[in-house]
Parts: C-alpha cells; sequence; structure tokens
C-alpha cells in the first residue's frame, strides 16, 4: 500500500486507539467478499452468509467491514450516519479504504447506516443520472436481525415467485420509500441489510409488499 502524505490521512491514522486489522489477504479475502454480494444481489431475500470474518472497529459489524473493504476505495465518496461518526471508525476506514468522507447523503456513492430507526428518506441519496444510473448511491444498513422483524413479501428477478423477508430495526417510512424508489428505474438506489456476519441483498427492481 502507498502511504499517502495527505493531512487528512496522517490525522485519521493518528489516534490513540490501535486500527484494527483488515482483511489478512486483500486481494483473496475481497474478492471471496464480492462473489458471496454477488450472490446476494442475485438472489435478493436470501441471506448470505461471509466466509470471512472480521474483527470490525465498534458499532460496525463484521459484514459491514468486509462490504466496505471489499466495495470501497479513494475513488467512492462515502456518508455516514451520525452513530458512525467516532475517529477510531473513520481512521479504519481511511487507512484501509482510502476512503473519502463527505458530509452530504447526495453525494456518496456508497451510505453507511448504523442507527436504521433514524434514516434518512431514501430520496436524500443520489437516485443516479438518466445517462449512468449506476453512479447512485448503493446503501449499506446494519440492523438488529434480518429474520426478525415484520415478514414482508418480496417479488421481482432473481426471486421465484416469492419470498418473505423480516428485516429488523427500519423505520415506518422505509418500504414507502422503496415504492417510491422502484418507480424511478432504471434509477434508484441499491440496499444490502448487513447483521452479524450476514447479509441480505435488495436491488432496486425488487417489489416489496406487506
Amino acid at each position: 500500500m502507498t502511504v499517502r502524505s495527505d493531512t487528512s490521512f496522517r490525522s485519521a491514522v493518528s489516534t490513540d486507539a490501535p486500527l484494527k486489522p483488515g482483511f489478512a489477504d486483500p486481494v483473496f479475502d475481497s474478492q471471496a467478499v464480492f462473489r458471496d454480494l454477488l450472490v446476494a444481489t442475485a438472489y435478493p431475500g436470501r441471506i448470505v452468509s461471509l466466509d470471512r470474518k472480521l474483527t470490525a472497529p465498534r458499532p460496525f459489524s463484521s459484514a459491514t467491514a468486509a462490504l466496505c473493504l471489499s466495495l470501497m476505495d479513494f475513488e467512492t465518496p462515502a456518508w455516514l450516519d451520525t452513530g458512525l461518526d467516532n475517529n477510531e471508525l473513520t481512521a479504519w476506514l481511511r487507512f484501509h479504504c482510502s476512503l473519502p468522507l463527505t458530509k452530504t447523503a447526495a453525494n456518496a456513492r456508497f451510505a453507511i447506516v448504523s442507527d436504521p430507526a433514524n434514516l434518512p428518506p431514501l430520496q436524500a441519496f443520489h437516485q443516479g443520472d438518466v445517462e449512468y444510473p449506476d453512479r447512485s448511491t448503493t446503501l449499506i444498513i446494519q440492523v438488529p436481525s434480518l429474520a426478525d422483524g415484520p415478514a414482508m413479501t418480496w417479488m421481482g428477478p432473481g426471486i421465484n415467485g416469492s419470498i418473505k423477508v423480516g428485516i429488523a430495526g427500519l423505520p415506518p417510512q422505509f418500504w414507502t420509500d422503496w415504492d417510491l424508489n422502484r418507480e424511478l428505474y432504471p434509477r434508484g438506489i441499491d440496499v444490502f441489510f448487513t447483521s452479524g456476519n450476514d447479509l441480505i441483498g435488495l436491488p432496486r427492481t425488487i417489489k416489496v409488499e406487506a
């Protein structure tokens, strides 16, 4: 890894607490997690257990940290909710991902939420452009459970008929916002829910009903 000399990087790594490690083998471990991510995207609603586990900086779960290490780099500005605004975590992200952070949700390629009850409206994030719908924000939401929440019916590509999914901890307006997000297709955001070392993918093409 090439060490940058800019002030933000020096500030990020100069914390009192030692940084938590990243992947033992950054190339192969990130590839393994990315393969799991593709499975979660191809089969929305399916709980996918990652075969790599991390001791993540609080309050990240292992799956949240693994997604950051696999997806993010110096070209992907990220937005963090207020629960993630701590020196240890931001130093870890900058050191392992060279990750630029933004205070404006609409400017983020990735947004990471650890307090889903206070999740901003989905429309606050970048919805992509007509010419480049893939440039929308990808949202990673860390939740208490992927199975113990209200059962919702998911339908769409990658699902054989329908599937019941019980994401816990989401605010009441989330699924109303999701309906509006689907109407923007091919624009719109994609979501990954994480809990522990597991994740579920929710692409913008999926219809969700109570």
